[in-house]
């Protein structure tokens, strides 16, 4: 019988995000569950967005146990689901993602960036805020057509709504888990992609703190790896 993979999507991005990736998975070895978290596409006015309300969210939807695999924001909530219910994650998978910022000072920072990105939200079109977000460093050379899917994705989401996660469980917002990462004992892959400088330091971290851990690079692509390397990364959860 399959085991359920739980698959989280990142910040501005939907369940729908997950679609290039879904083809090239084994189903008779993985049921996948796909939901959209708090904030996002169909949940986009579920409230109070917190960490606490997406592990809830996630353990409802969830079997007794199941694989999880987060991705950028989506695999800092799969962080908090695997800490709060470790016997019932079997493996988890993070990718492009980190356990916080570290530095009180740089998240200090970051909570004032994203609050001000917040505030622009709520003036903008979610056209606006689409092509604002393709636009920024992290995501250069994302494929054209990699791109256009992407967009019709973001377009799935209100300004509104993503301000208040911005707020609520953005990556000022969120507290460190460096230090408490290193009680998960069960498997964990970690993957990132070659290009994504910042992410491969975040990975190194893991690494150090989780002696269990597979790290994985895919060259040639950046941080969205569910739309820049689908394939790769259906391998690499496998």
């Amino acid at each position: 019988m399959p085991e359920t993979l739980v698959l989280l999507h990142g910040f501005g991005g939907t369940h729908r995000a997950w679609d290039p990736v879904l083809p090239e998975l084994d189903h008779e070895r993985y049921n996948p569950l796909v939901p959209d978290l708090r904030g996002h596409g169909t949940k986009g006015a579920v409230r109070p967005i917190s960490f606490a309300g997406c592990v809830g969210d996630v353990l409802a939807a969830a079997p007794g146990e199941f694989v999880l695999c987060g991705y950028s924001l989506g695999g800092r909530v799969a962080q908090h689901v695997a800490l709060a219910a470790p016997e019932r994650v079997t493996r988890l998978v993070l990718v492009s993602t980190g356990a916080g910022i570290p530095d009180a000072a740089a998240r200090a920072a970051r909570v004032e960036e994203d609050e001000r990105f917040a505030d622009e939200l709520e003036t903008m079109t979610i056209e606006q805020y689409a092509d604002r977000w393709m636009a920024e460093p992290l995501f250069a050379g994302t494929a054209p057509e990699a791109a256009r899917w992407w967009r019709e994705d973001l377009l799935r989401n209100e300004p509104a709504d993503l301000a208040a996660v911005l707020r609520a469980i953005g990556g000022g917002a969120m507290e460190p888990l460096w230090d408490r990462i290193g009680m998960l004992a069960m498997p964990v892959t970690i993957v990132v992609g070659g290009r994504d400088a910042k992410f491969i330091d975040y990975a190194e971290r893991f690494a150090e703190r989780l002696p269990q851990a597979e790290v994985h690079v895919i060259d040639g692509v950046g941080h969205g790896l569910p739309r820049e390397a689908p394939a790769e990364l259906a391998a690499l959860i496998a």
